[in-house]
């Protein structure tokens, strides 16, 4: 008897050790999980950061381009005129008319051309040195790895909006199988 009460406080004790292990080891998992978020959080708030920085410096080079390209187009255009003055008025006319034709429609050739440089970014790596260039290299190499990065997210969350999409589906499906009365029936003698 005393031999079977001390096998069962031995077998208690090792219950509750083996409880306390446990609980310490999901106290640790929860530590981590919680890390893992905050460190996740701030690389989304870096990389929030960083984005906005790249896309104020694209603003502020197009807005740069944009200017220069109105002043050169101002330019361009006062020199035209004093060259039409000094015409006959009948071929600056004819100019002026061929002139707003042309600027109404663009080629696509034009078009493309004025997408492509909307979008690249010039490198600007002429006139570098080996550490500059480095430097360039791996902020390429950070960009490529953020828009790596951001491609992953959202494949990821893809994939789980196909899920529920899947999973939504089928709810519908399934409620429709037992849906009764659907507008058309007898009632009351009528059909519906």
């Amino acid at each position: 008897m005393e031999k079977d009460l001390l096998e069962l406080h031995t077998l208690i004790d090792a219950h509750f050790e083996q409880r306390k292990k446990d609980e310490e080891e999901l106290i640790g998992l929860k530590e981590r999980i919680e890390h893992r978020r905050a460190e996740r959080a701030e690389i989304q708030r870096v990389r929030a950061e960083k984005e906005k920085d790249r896309q104020n410096r694209i603003a502020e080079e197009r807005h740069r381009k944009e200017e220069e390209e109105a002043k050169k187009k101002a330019d361009d255009d006062l020199k035209k005129k004093k060259v039409l003055s000094g015409m006959g008025a009948n071929f600056g006319g004819f100019l002026a008319k061929a002139e707003s034709r042309k600027s109404k429609r663009l080629t696509g050739r034009e078009i493309k051309r004025k997408t492509l440089a909307d979008r690249r970014q010039p490198l600007g790596i002429e006139n570098m040195r080996e550490d500059g260039l480095k430097n360039r290299a791996q902020e390429m190499w950070n960009w490529i790895h953020q828009l790596e990065s951001e491609k992953f997210d959202f494949m990821e969350q893809m994939k789980h909006q196909r899920y529920e999409i899947t999973v939504l589906l089928n709810r519908i499906q399934h409620a429709q199988k037992f849906k009764k009365g659907h507008g058309k029936g007898k009632v009351g003698g009528r059909w519906k």
